[in-house]
């Protein structure tokens, strides 16, 4: 009985392997010939390298130490993470909190809602501030769908602006 099973198993293979046009394991060994091809920038077989983006969040404008008036346009920018509204937890995505005149907030909690961390649940990339005459710290933070900054935070880096009454020509 045990042969009859081994004999009935041997001949789906065959039959299987013979209907597929598969080849014979002995004599290919499955890549139809390109181990020699390998590791080489060829036109059949180019070599792509694959390239990570470290995320990063950043102030587009203004630039760090500019004269502005009120109200402010501020534009974000982000890099090697995609902008996603409060509420969506999918992986690679957050949206802005701009820090205004304040320190970072604990980075292992949700970032406070309040007149200096403002939340762009919307997955909005810029704001226009009303800022009071004087110099103002600017800072993005990314939060996650929760509002909880990452497991290793993105985080701008700082910028200072100035805001006077008049335009500075």
């Amino acid at each position: 009985m045990k042969h009859c099973k081994l004999l009935l198993l041997t001949a789906i293979a065959l039959l299987l392997q013979a209907c597929s046009g598969g080849t014979d394991p002995v004599k290919d060994s499955g890549n139809n010939g390109l181990e020699d091809n390998l590791g080489k920038d060829t036109e059949n077989n180019p070599v792509t390298e694959v390239q990570t983006i470290t995320p990063k969040v950043y102030i587009v404008s203004p630039i760090n130490d500019a004269t502005v008036t009120s109200p402010v346009t501020v534009e974000f920018g982000i890099e090697g993470f995609s902008l996603a509204p409060a509420g969506v937890n999918t992986t690679n995505t957050g949206h802005h909190h701009l820090l205004v005149d304040t320190a970072l907030p604990a980075l292992n909690q949700p970032i406070p809602s309040d007149s200096n961390h403002l939340h762009f649940g919307k997955a909005q990339d810029a704001t226009v501030l009303k800022l009071e005459p004087g110099e103002h710290t600017l800072q993005l933070l990314l939060g996650d769908g929760s509002h909880i900054p990452h497991t290793t935070a993105i985080i701008s880096e700082p910028i200072v602006i100035t805001v006077v009454t008049e335009a500075v020509e």
